[in-house]
């Protein structure tokens, strides 16, 4: 989940270069850096909270002949940056190593560091010490093989051996590029980074590896820190008993729909004399895929050129993750995905896209926002909130997630790659968050989004209304708020489809796949498998329900009784559970924003319901 570069040169390497390849690689984390080179018959170990090109310009490599780079997005271990060095192995990691603990059980070694990347650096260790003993000539073939066979998650890593003149490229899902320019060899996480440099020879590296030479250093390397105070961009999961009873449930006795479970608060809900709502008298199948054939002919449009051929958009969630599967196992396809990090993709959500990456061998493009400055954003917006509290305004609190339609517009332009392909429930359509604001159900619309431009500019108006009467919410997350909306629904699309318009989902189809052949982790505070890897959901569903005595899973279920996949018996018994507080989730959410827990959680329960 990060970005790591390098240049390996027979004489200086180009510092033009290296800022260029660097300032592509922040684009995947900004939220701290580190290089290592040689200069002057030494090494240096630079790691910072800075960014990766502020750390190098400040940095000297006037005879600086190999150097390796990491931008980073913080998945685990606040503290501690990369490279890491272990002994003196150096090493820079793009991904997540889901089973830590099991590979150092594995190399009979004890770790350092709380970093998964270390693992690596451990494997390379245990094979040294084996060739040392049995005197023979290290096997870097079988170090590649090892880290294979150990690990499960994605990595793409340089492991540097200044001692032994090695530079050793893996990864087990292509996230990582090397190409030729000049005297130079440069790898990057990304190829089109290498085709902007107008680098020759481009190649993927994969399980195999790469070795290459790079001159011999002995001495140890010169460490030089650069750590600032930061927010926490990692907060832990809410274990406080104490905290975790601030949280109310109270069941209520709301009238509902004698068909579906929608109750009296729903906005424009109306019932007939049978006690019937107007949802599901209006209610148009939405789960009735089209002819499969007609995707394969829709496929051959885009077809018709070598290597990967479309793009999954990735969000490490139940439905963008079997997409992937089917993309892959059953049509054939051979797809980039691409993942947009707004800062509340949590880390189980990042582990099942590393898992599912691995295990397909799918190269995964990230996009990362400033995290910072995303969180600082949704602060704003829930204090702005709390002054005045109006149910039609939640969704300012995910309004930061909607650039992941933009960015995918760069990305279909820097592969080369038209088609995109989205694994979007056809059911999650939730007429309430807009209903709130005074939107009356478009029961005739298709997509779970609403689009068109006049649907839009009246959602716009109601919003605004709002914010006039609560001036908080005039503040400089609006320009992100807007821009990443105008992307998202008035922006036109080309080359955009969805695979569930042609594949039918199926829920049970669905989770046991994941988790029988993909080993996908699920959340320990709720039986649910939708919207885990969400790090908003908890807070804003707790919200839902408190005041209006539903969630988006009662809406969810509703639309999967009208489609005849559940009965209302059903539906009911898993609403009781899905509806309970998620207490981990809602105290990791408030600690990731930068808000008191317990201040928030008490002016929530004091709020009048409206019911």
């Amino acid at each position: 989940m990060c970005g790591i570069i390098g240049i390996i040169s027979k004489q200086k390497i180009s510092t033009r270069d290296l800022l260029l390849i660097s300032k592509d690689a922040e684009r995947r984390g900004l939220d701290s850096s580190g290089i290592l080179f040689n200069s002057d018959e030494n090494i240096y170990l630079k790691r910072s909270d800075k960014s990766l090109t502020n750390l190098i310009n400040l940095s000297n490599f006037n005879k600086t002949n190999f150097i390796i780079g990491h931008s980073r997005l913080i998945t685990n271990s606040l503290k501690e940056n990369q490279p890491v060095k272990r002994e003196s192995i150096y090493v820079i990691h793009n991904g997540i190593i889901v089973n830590r603990d099991e590979v150092w059980d594995k190399i009979e070694l004890k770790p350092n560091l709380k970093i998964d990347t270390e693992a690596i650096a451990g494997i390379v260790e245990k094979n040294l010490i084996a060739n040392k003993e049995s005197s023979k000539t290290i096997n870097y073939k079988n170090i590649f093989k090892n880290i294979q066979e150990y690990t499960r998650g994605t990595i793409a890593c340089a492991i540097m051996l200044p001692k032994l003149g090695k530079l050793l490229l893996f990864s087990n899902n292509g996230s990582l590029h090397i190409g030729k320019k000049n005297n130079q060899l440069i790898f990057t996480s990304e190829k089109y980074i290498l085709e902007k440099l107008l680098c020759d020879n481009i190649s993927q590296i994969r399980e195999k590896g790469k070795l290459i030479d790079i001159p011999k250093i002995i001495k140890e390397p010169i460490l030089i820190e650069n750590n600032s105070k930061r927010l926490n961009l990692i907060p832990k999961l809410g274990t406080s008993l104490s905290q975790e009873k601030l949280l109310q449930h109270n069941k209520n006795n709301l009238k509902r729909c004698s068909k579906c479970v929608l109750p009296e608060t729903m906005p424009f809900i109306s019932f007939d004399k049978n006690n019937v709502c107007n949802y599901c008298k209006n209610y148009k199948i939405r789960n009735k895929p089209k002819p499969k054939k007609e995707l394969t002919n829709l496929l051959k449009n885009y077809l018709n050129k070598t290597g990967e051929n479309c793009i999954v958009p990735f969000s490490g969630g139940r439905d963008s993750c079997y997409a992937l599967h089917i993309i892959v196992k059953e049509l054939g396809l051979k797809p980039i995905t691409y993942t947009y990090d707004w800062g509340m993709v949590t880390d189980l959500g990042r582990r099942n896209i590393s898992r599912m990456s691995s295990i397909l061998g799918v190269e995964n493009i990230i996009v990362a926002a400033n995290i910072q400055n995303k969180r600082k954003n949704i602060k704003m917006n829930l204090e702005a909130w709390l002054k005045s509290p109006h149910l039609g305004m939640i969704s300012l609190l995910t309004a930061g997630d909607k650039h992941f339609f933009q960015h995918i517009e760069s990305v279909k332009t820097q592969t080369n790659i038209k088609l995109n392909i989205w694994g979007i429930n056809p059911l999650e359509v939730t007429h309430f968050k807009s209903g709130f604001l005074g939107v009356k159900p478009d029961f005739e619309e298709k997509r779970v989004y609403s689009h068109g431009i006049l649907k839009q500019l009246k959602y716009q108006k109601l919003r605004f209304k709002q914010i006039i009467k609560n001036p908080s919410y005039l503040n400089t997350s609006l320009i992100d708020t807007f821009t990443g909306e105008y992307f998202r629904s008035f922006k036109k699309k080309a080359d955009y489809f969805h695979l569930y318009d042609y594949w039918k989902w199926d829920e049970n189809e669905i989770n046991n796949t994941l988790i029988d052949k993909y080993d996908w982790e699920l959340a320990p505070d709720t039986s649910t498998t939708w919207r885990i890897g969400d790090g908003t959901a908890a807070f804003y569903n707790y919200i839902y329900y408190k005041l209006a005595g539903f969630t988006e899973h009662d809406t969810f279920r509703s639309n999967q009784i009208r489609e005849g996949d559940i009965s209302r018996k059903e539906a009911i018994a898993l609403i009781e559970k899905e509806n309970l507080p998620r207490f981990p989730n809602i105290k990791w959410y408030l600690d990731a924003i930068g808000m008191d827990y317990e201040e928030v959680i008490k002016v929530v329960n004091n709020i009048k319901p409206i019911f």
